[in-house]
């Protein structure tokens, strides 16, 4: 396992399971610890790559060995995951980047993606309705300047009541969701919000149970499912994925890592009927640098607001152990 540290200073971990007839597969989490490593290894040794479905396992690392046994699978069929997995479902990704402020959107326009993700301003303090509000329209006003399509990122930084607020003062805005307003603690709370204001709600980043999920779906909560691919892996996303599909609820699972999670990602996507959209950090020229020498073969390309799917076996990618070891953390 290495835990990694990009040049921006954000840290992931990539995990590698080798089978005993050569084969390597890869996965990405967030950062994690060696003694969990090893922990989670002891379930998986002496099991069929095969089995990535039914493992049961629990902890951080649990979305990346999914990924690394899928990504084992593909190596072995010489297809890419999503071909294993039935698709494709479609031949390329709608990409939404990450971004800090409006400075990084332009710069995110020129990279090629046409959606992102923007932060809501801090709140003035709890419940400070209308001139919180003002805010939040003053930013969109900004926005709109720049164009493009945009997620409104809450952080789970507001009150149920300022929440409600902004869904209903940007209903006629139109923006593609407004992401994670408030905390989960109490679905029906959340769903008060979704019934009245039809700006579309997106919860989920946080959730690690898929029976929070279902309850979101069952109240009729969410309009748009964000789960976290380092946590929860491509197969229970997928299961996800299908619960969602009967309530008619799209998915646009979140990524804040590194270009082996986007490269997972967009395997995930290509098997999604209901997939949206995939959310990624948008990457500096130094970051870039630092993907591309750990990775090769695919380096995240975003054309027209859209990613190009990986074509390679397995998850695509190439992975480069000596720039791992260039960029891990030193405990």
């Amino acid at each position: 396992m290495w835990r990694l540290r990009e040049p921006s200073g954000r840290t992931y971990s990539i995990i590698r399971l080798d089978t005993r007839g050569g084969l390597k597969g890869y996965g990405e989490a967030g950062a994690a610890e060696a003694a969990e490593f090893k922990r989670i290894l002891a379930q998986v040794q002496g099991r069929e790559a095969t089995s990535f479905e039914v493992l049961g396992l629990t902890g951080p690392l649990r979305g990346a060995i999914n990924v690394a046994m899928l990504d084992i699978v593909g190596k072995a069929s010489q297809a890419p995951v999503y071909q294993v997995l039935g698709g494709p479902t479609r031949h390329k990704a709608r990409a939404i980047a990450t971004v800090k402020n409006s400075n990084n959107v332009e710069l995110a326009l020129e990279a090629g993606y046409r959606a992102f993700a923007v932060p809501l301003p801090t709140p003035l303090f709890p419940n400070s309705g209308k001139q919180y509000v003002n805010l939040v329209l003053a930013l969109w006003e900004e926005l709109q300047k720049i164009g493009g399509d945009y997620v409104l990122d809450g952080a789970m930084r507001l009150t149920p009541g300022d929440a409600q607020m902004v869904a209903a003062s940007l209903e006629k805005e139109h923006p593609l969701f407004l992401d994670e307003p408030c905390r989960l603690t109490q679905v029906r709370q959340v769903a008060k919000i979704s019934e009245e204001s039809v700006t579309p709600l997106g919860f989920g980043r946080d959730v690690d149970s898929l029976d929070v999920f279902q309850d979101l779906l069952r109240e009729q909560a969410v309009d748009v499912l964000r789960p976290t691919l380092q946590r929860l892996g491509i197969s229970a996303i997928r299961r996800l994925s299908a619960m969602a599909e009967t309530y008619y609820t799209a998915v646009a699972p979140f990524h804040d890592g590194g270009a082996l999670g986007t490269a997972a990602g967009l395997q995930l996507a290509a098997s999604l009927p209901n997939f949206f959209a995939l959310q990624v950090p948008r990457v500096s020229p130094s970051e870039r640098q630092a993907r591309d020498a750990m990775m090769s073969g695919w380096n995240e390309p975003v054309k027209d607001g859209f990613f190009e799917l990986p074509t390679g076996p397995g998850l695509g990618v190439t992975v480069d152990e000596k720039a791992l070891d260039r960029y891990e953390v030193k405990l």
